[in-house]
């Protein structure tokens, strides 16, 4: 019977192998992102994790949907609500880079977004925006909180016609992203 693995256990060193399947990369080791059972394989020279049910991390090239916890100088932080479209409810976190996006606001505090993951790095999860298709999805006016309508690269408020800059995806005021019932 092989032992049972669980969040943050080592299961592999990153000299002998890349994170693969619920596993991620901590700069030293790879390590466990879920609870199951140790999968090696030997050829793609990846360490990762069997479970019956999918991880709440999402992989590199998984597009998410998220909340804005954080706007910092260059980058912003990301509480994760959907991967590919699907509900989780994990609320992990991802930073995203905005050092070369040359628009004053590419989001605020609680707008939603959609992004796509870059890699995992140090434990940590790295995204981007800078595709066309990504960008934000629902924002609201920052001065009186009402409906905003987009203007190509802009958004103006319905009701006290204030415009602000962001950077919206070509989905922006769709909610169709949102799949009840999983």
């Amino acid at each position: 019977m092989s032992e049972v693995i669980f969040p943050g256990d080592k299961i592999a060193s990153i000299e002998e192998y890349e994170a693969g399947h619920n596993a991620f990369d901590d700069g030293d080791m790879v390590r466990a992102s879920t609870v199951g059972k140790k999968e090696i394989d030997s050829s793609a020279r990846t360490a990762g994790i069997e479970h019956p049910k999918l991880s709440s991390i999402p992989k590199v090239g998984d597009i998410v949907i998220g909340t804005v916890a954080a706007v910092m100088a260059t980058m912003m932080a990301i509480s994760i609500d959907y991967i590919n479209g699907k509900p989780t409810t994990s609320k992990v976190e991802c930073i995203c880079s905005i050092r070369n996006i040359r628009i004053r606001n590419v989001a605020l505090v609680s707008d939603i977004v959609k992004l796509k993951v870059l890699n995992h790095l140090n434990g940590t999860i790295h995204g981007t925006v800078e595709e066309r298709d990504l960008g934000v999805l629902f924002t609201k006016c920052r001065k009186c909180g009402s409906k905003v309508v987009s203007m190509r690269d802009a958004i103006k408020c319905t009701e006290c016609s204030w415009t602000d800059e962001r950077k919206l995806s070509p989905d922006f005021g769709n909610g169709d992203f949102v799949k009840l019932g999983g």
